[in-house]
């Protein structure tokens, strides 16, 4: 396989003890040695009406994230077979996907909260209306090495305005994107499995526009494949919510350690609470890689406390992605410090970071 040679380092990584400690239910999902959440998700019974209110399909929503866990444990440890559970006439995967359909009505799946009705041909604060617009997809040997290849699908739309974005031609809409639709978008993720990917990338532009969409995905698709939210992490707590259970594992940004530089630079108010928050949930609900992108001028107002939070409430051995990769892109040229790439002296300090705070699963 050609990624082998490209990417040594990702047939490596299955031998590291520290990513497979740090991520081991998804090595054993990538490997085949356990299913993936989603496909629990399918066989667990869930007893609704497209009727019900809406504040009961959430009641029940919380009852089953309760028992969808004690599945998952029994699953892994062999006390229950998948197949011995059935296809149940709805399932704990549907019951996500007619609340996220319910959330489409009046969009809150970020934190912008902005209420638009997308069904009605209107556009959410991102953009985004009601067909998922995909604008490439392919097996992807540029991410961490325990992801490559990565079955990669970027769709269009993004809740953040980051002047400095690497993909703004997709975030900002400047490309218009190919809709798909979901049985369509499921044949082709099961495509990218069966050669060789190792998970579902949902990535963009931002997924969070799309969950409803990727939850109509997921009830359709079968083969067993890691699902992977590639996010910056400004999601709402419903879509938390929704999230657990489903995904597999996060790779997260963590971009600013302070509000100030996340409304100057991406414009988005209450990030740190929001990015913690999110953070610790998906500690919670599944496994963990978080991104850092290090910026110029921004090593002790951002990568300082960003990484000192990871090592304190997250714990030291979480697996960890210190980046260099910035350049200046689309409209960086308007803050005088972000004209500019990295110096050595700024990447030698990022690394002097991570150690001072103590982390032991760091990669750059």
């Amino acid at each position: 396989m050609t990624w082998m040679v490209v990417r040594p380092d990702a047939l490596a990584v299955t031998r590291d003890p520290k990513a497979r400690a740090a991520l081991s239910r998804y090595f054993d999902v990538f490997m085949g040695k356990k299913p993936a959440k989603f496909l629990i998700g399918q066989r667990l019974y869930a007893d609704f009406s497209l009727g019900d209110s809406t504040s009961r399909l959430w009641v029940l929503h919380e009852r089953l994230s309760e028992e969808y866990y004690q599945v998952e444990r029994d699953v892994d440890e062999g006390k229950r077979r998948l197949e011995e559970m059935g296809q149940p006439e709805r399932s704990f995967l549907d019951l996500k996907a007619e609340i996220a359909r319910r959330i489409l009505r009046n969009c809150h799946f970020c934190e912008r909260r902005c209420g638009a009705d997308r069904f009605s041909s209107g556009l959410g604060w991102c953009q985004a209306g009601s067909e998922i617009l995909v604008s490439s997809m392919f097996e992807h040997l540029g991410e961490e090495p325990e992801l490559v290849p990565s079955g990669t699908v970027f769709t269009i739309s993004c809740n953040f305005r980051c002047l400095h974005c690497q993909n703004w031609s997709i975030s900002q809409r400047f490309e218009r994107g190919e809709a798909f639709d979901y049985d369509r978008l499921a044949r082709a993720v099961e495509g990218l499995r069966r050669t060789g990917c190792r998970n579902v990338n949902m990535v963009g532009g931002e997924p969070t526009v799309w969950l409803y969409h990727w939850l109509e995905v997921f009830r359709r698709l079968r083969v067993n494949v890691p699902a992977l939210w590639n996010s910056n992490a400004y999601y709402s707590e419903e879509s938390a919510s929704l999230l657990g259970g489903f995904i597999d594992i996060y790779k997260l940004d963590f971009k600013y350690g302070n509000d100030a530089c996340a409304e100057r630079i991406s414009g988005v108010h209450r990030y740190w609470e929001v990015c913690t928050r999110n953070h610790l949930l998906a500690k919670k609900f599944g496994e963990l890689i978080i991104r850092v992108l290090v910026l110029p001028n921004h090593l002790e107002c951002c990568c300082k406390p960003i990484l000192n939070w990871i090592a304190e409430k997250l714990g030291r051995e979480t697996r960890v992605n210190v980046m260099w990769q910035y350049r200046p892109e689309w409209r960086a040229s308007e803050l005088p410090e972000m004209r500019r790439r990295l110096t050595r002296a700024e990447m030698e300090r990022s690394i002097e970071i991570a150690r001072e705070a103590g982390l032991t699963n760091f990669i750059t």
